[in-house]
């Protein structure tokens, strides 16, 4: 099967984006792990597929898959690509549309200085939302934040849980590129408590209004950025009173703006295209490609 596809990025978290308006687009798992990985397909940390509608009020539907093939509720860089995407297409002449996705429906709005701007709705914090099994722990408060224990390779770390639709467990280090991100994030993805995995977050504090981010996303391992990671570390970061809004958050791919007063989260940020293509994607994927590990690449 010939598959059309456009090669974009926000702030080096990479997509492949596709239009499955004007092409019918029914892939397998297996087939999105073919088109992720970076030697046999084309290469990205996740795969967008843009959809028509299907409730009243929005003007199109969003899925993401994750590098190991698994579909999930949101992606905040990607939405900034998927609002230059569907401009750049001509599927529509809107600057700012609404957008229907398994986490909610977003607002991305492009600016006139070429950055992107995405209405990513309000956080969630209460362990159910996450979700994360809460049962016989007794969480710390900071601020207006509460603190959850989590046992990680026979260590304690406390955690801070956020959704953005989708979920995130983000804790303060005190230098990002000593933290055991690589060793630490797979493990943290895969804790029992989280029943649908996690994406960890590690935020370094440089000012009140400025920090460093690395994110361990699951399903893709390290990325040069996370854009829903980014509005869950300036959110803890905030209810700990750690920093205020606006956030500069500094990715290892970019920077991102992140702004909340309590309500919907505001992420800013770069979304660029790469290059269009064709590809040729086969039935089947072969046993190599079924076969690669996704949490243990890095």
């Amino acid at each position: 099967m010939k598959l059309r596809f456009t090669k974009m990025h926000g702030a080096g978290n990479d997509f492949v984006v596709i239009d499955g308006v004007r092409q019918s687009v029914r892939l397998s798992p297996a087939q999105w792990r073919f088109l992720a990985d970076r030697h046999f397909g084309i290469g990205a940390d996740q795969l967008l597929l843009v959809e028509p509608a299907d409730a009243a009020g929005v003007d199109f539907r969003y899925r993401i898959f994750n590098a190991d093939g698994g579909e999930v509720e949101q992606c905040g860089n990607g939405a900034r690509c998927f609002v230059r995407f569907v401009r750049d297409q001509g599927l529509t002449d809107k600057r700012a549309i609404r957008v229907e996705t398994m986490g909610g429906v977003i607002e991305p709005r492009l600016e006139d200085d070429g950055r992107v701007t995405v209405d990513m709705g309000a956080p969630a914090f209460d362990p159910g939302a996450i979700p994360f099994d809460a049962s016989a722990l007794e969480p710390r408060r900071l601020g207006d934040d509460l603190l959850w224990p989590l046992e990680v390779g026979g260590e304690r770390r406390w955690v801070s849980l956020v959704s953005m639709g989708n979920p995130h467990a983000v804790q303060v280090v005190d230098d990002v590129e000593r933290a055991p991100v690589r060793s630490e994030g797979p493990l943290i993805e895969g804790a029992a408590r989280f029943p649908r995995r996690v994406n960890a977050g590690y935020l370094q504090v440089l000012a009140p209004s400025r920090i460093r981010l690395r994110v361990w996303e699951r399903g893709v391992g390290e990325t040069l950025a996370c854009g829903t990671g980014a509005c869950a570390a300036a959110v803890a970061g905030i209810r700990r009173g750690l920093l205020r809004s606006p956030v500069q958050v500094q990715t290892r791919g970019g920077i991102l703006t992140v702004a909340w007063d309590g309500a919907a989260v505001q992420m800013t940020g770069p979304a660029e295209t790469v290059f269009d293509g064709q590809i040729d994607v086969p039935a089947d994927a072969s046993p190599a490609i079924q076969a690669l590990s996704f949490t243990d690449h890095a």
